[in-house]
């Protein structure tokens, strides 16, 4: 049985940081490039973030470079995003997905807010 589960999420305060993780199960973890995306209210889902399956190559949105780290670590089959700087415009619900050739997983999600 295939799992994402995401967890790290929660209130912070602009400036401040936060690191999402993102467990997996059930499927080849090495197999396939895992992606950080999230979707505010109102607006269509983006992607953060990813990272490609041995990890060597990342690409980010442009509005978090230089604020956030995706990583993996395939012993564990588990990605991070490291979120740094975190701004009001950042506040949505985060998702994680492993992207492979003929599939994708997703998680349900996991919800930052970025208030004072």
């Amino acid at each position: 049985q295939v799992q994402v589960v995401e967890s790290g999420g929660g209130l912070v305060q602009p400036g401040g940081s936060l690191r999402l993780s993102c467990a997996t199960s059930g499927f080849t973890f090495t197999n396939y490039a895992m992606r950080w995306y999230r979707q505010a209210p109102g607006k269509e889902r983006e992607l953060v973030a990813g990272i490609s399956s041995v990890g060597y190559n990342t690409n980010y949105a442009d509005s978090v470079k230089g604020r956030f780290t995706i990583s993996r670590d395939n012993a564990k089959n588990t990605v991070y995003l490291q979120m740094n700087s975190l701004k009001p415009e950042d506040t949505a619900v985060y998702y994680c997905s492993a992207a492979g050739m003929s599939n994708d997983y997703w998680g349900q999600g996991t919800q930052v807010t970025v208030s004072s």
